[in-house]
């Protein structure tokens, strides 16, 4: 008979927006070991596997840390509950955490202050107290620079009373019948009870003892402050928003790029700071998904994409917004045997501004094998490969725009777009194959410029810092004789120096932030820019390493910057804290840049 040896969840702790997968260990009839479904619709010799989900509601409520969501509150901000701030965010697990984050979370008091009541008086019953070991209410003061909001605790329920009690106080909700459970914004602060018991298929009856879990109390998903999107140009967009919140004008489009940290580097082994939780897959999927999405971009090019997340959550979930998708991963699995931890590079465009035109695949292992046997005697060919070949991909993809910037002299001519998205995911020593991998990628896409008059990005994780030769290769079109980078080149493949040039007039977009005018907003980013390199000070920032990695280079004789999506700095990363955090999933920090089609002359 089918029976059920054990059950348990890979996380801890639900998270509002997380799917809660079991994990239920079977026994199947044979004596086998499974833990595959058995659903009513395919019994197993007449049994099948019934499952439900409950939400426990006791008389005992809590609420949670907006900092650290595992964490019961104590505190609660009146200056969030006055402004209409989402009552989620004014919880804090005590007086050094709500310290610790004031600088940050005064911002949301700032970007809500046109909402606040001027009488100022609001009801008590509107602060949702909740639960504290003391009795009466309690205003406490923290010193920090401007004005310090008061706190409360108290000793009111935050949640409605159960409709009705079961023995020991606590009643339970039923939420769900199938193996998954999402949980809702209802089910904050709650437990929550998995159930799952084998059922004969003929009389429909539970067979044997019921097994069940107890989850921690559900926490809400953190959510950042959103990052707004800075105009660039001397003259504003001439646009409007559409349905959908993006600013639409003729010829205006956006391209995001995004290093999103594939699961199978995200380990608790090099993110130890980062909890077990915001770590998870499940979790990071969720929040990835809904931050890409919220930037509503035309073109996202996103790099670390293992091919079964590609294909299992990305695709369709980006197909659900109105995006098409290209895919490209790399040339060899990085555990062997495991087809699916395999990341690469992937490029959507929303299929209602641009059609998918022709499709290149750069493969660096095939371009290294080609040079050794160019260049190479035999003896030399095995050192060399094993030098060379790091299985990095870069995916191009020409697109046509459906809309028009031509006017009137050029009707009806095709606006082309060639997108370049790539990750040169090389150890920081091996100079040499960065530079030469960066030189092959522009080499080819010099080749699509010569047979066509088509404007050009180059986005993506170049794993290069402002001023290292490869930045050089790409913002300046050459690589200076003397530059120490050069100096690493065991096999001779940078020689002459002469060689590493190219004719693209690649400019990188952020550096735009460095040529805005005076003003509130330009001076802000300016402080988060390197006036050396014009470059921002940081796109990575973990405990290890902080600085720039990720750029959008753009051919500036046929595209403008018109806006880019502001900066992070430190002081936006919460205090004692890097990347991946459980409010930002990855390492890295997307970029996002609005450009302008120049009008072409007429040839």
């Amino acid at each position: 008979m089918l029976s059920v040896i054990r059950v348990h969840l890979p996380s801890d702790i639900p998270i509002v927006g997380c799917e809660l997968t079991p994990y239920v260990l079977l026994r199947r009839p044979d004596k086998s070991i499974s833990n595959d479904d058995v659903s009513d619709f395919a019994p197993l010799d007449g049994y099948f596997l019934r499952y439900k989900w409950y939400r426990v509601q006791s008389d005992k409520k809590v609420a949670v840390c907006s900092v650290h969501p595992s964490e019961q509150a104590t505190l609660q901000c009146l200056g969030c509950v006055k402004t209409k701030i989402p009552v989620a965010k004014s919880y804090h697990c005590s007086p050094k955490c709500f310290s610790d984050a004031w600088q940050h979370h005064r911002i949301l008091h700032d970007r809500a202050a046109s909402a606040v009541n001027e009488n100022g008086n609001e009801e008590e019953e509107l602060f949702g107290r909740f639960n504290g070991s003391g009795s009466g209410n309690i205003s406490a003061s923290l010193s920090s620079s401007g004005s310090s909001p008061s706190l409360a605790n108290g000793s009111a329920s935050l949640y409605p009373a159960a409709a009705t009690q079961r023995a020991g106080g606590e009643t339970l909700f039923e939420v769900g019948r199938s193996k998954i459970y999402t949980p809702t914004a209802e089910d904050i602060g709650h437990v929550l009870k998995f159930e799952c018991v084998v059922v004969d298929a003929g009389t429909k009856l539970p067979v044997g003892h019921v097994s069940t879990i107890l989850t921690s109390r559900v926490i809400p998903a953190p959510s950042p402050s959103p990052r707004r999107l800075i105009s660039v140009s001397a003259n504003d967009l001439m646009g409007h928003l559409d349905a959908d919140g993006r600013i639409s004008s003729s010829g205006t489009f956006s391209v995001l790029s995004y290093n999103i940290l594939s699961e199978i580097y995200a380990t608790t082994e090099l993110y130890s700071y980062c909890p077990s939780w915001a770590l998870s897959w499940p979790y990071r999927r969720q929040n990835l998904l809904r931050e890409i999405v919220g930037y509503c971009a035309d073109i996202i090019c996103l790099q670390e994409v293992q091919s079964d997340h590609f294909e299992e959550f990305f695709a369709p979930e980006l197909e659900k917004h109105g995006y098409l998708a290209l895919y490209k991963k790399k040339t060899r699995e990085v555990y062997s045997g495991n087809f699916n931890a395999i990341d690469g590079c992937a490029t959507f465009f929303r299929r209602d501004r641009f059609s998918h035109v022709k499709k290149y695949e750069v493969e660096f292992n095939k371009a290294a094998q080609s040079l050794t046997d160019a260049l190479l005697p035999n003896a030399q060919k095995k050192t060399a490969l094993s030098r060379l070949v790091k299985d990095n991909v870069a995916l191009i993809a020409v697109l046509e725009a459906k809309f028009s910037n031509q006017g009137g002299d050029n009707p009806g001519k095709r606006q082309l777009l060639c997108v370049a998205n790539t990750h040169v995911n090389v150890p920081h020593d091996l100079k040499d194959v960065k530079l030469w991998q960066i030189h092959t990628l522009l080499k080819g896409l010099e080749k699509i410029a010569a047979s066509a008059d088509i404007p050009m990005l180059v986005c993506g994780d170049f794993n290069s810092v402002p001023g290292s030769a490869p930045h050089a290769l790409l913002a300046e079109g050459k690589v200076d004789p003397m530059h120490p980078d050069l100096l690493v080149d065991p096999l001779n493949i940078l020689r002459p120096p002469s060689k590493l040039a190219h004719q693209l007039p690649l400019v990188s977009a952020y550096s735009s932030f460095a040529r805005m005018g005076v003003g509130p907003a330009s001076e802000q980013q300016k402080k988060r820019m390197d006036p050396t390199t014009n470059e921002p000070l940081f796109t990575s920032c973990t405990r290890d390493f902080i600085g720039t990695l990720d750029y959008i280079f753009y051919t500036a004789d046929s595209l403008t910057v018109e806006s880019l999506l502001e900066l992070l700095d430190e002081e936006s990363l919460r205090k004692d804290t890097a990347l991946p955090s459980p409010e930002w999933s990855s390492d890295h920090i997307a970029l996002l840049a609005e450009f302008h089609c120049n009008p072409r002359p007429r040839r």
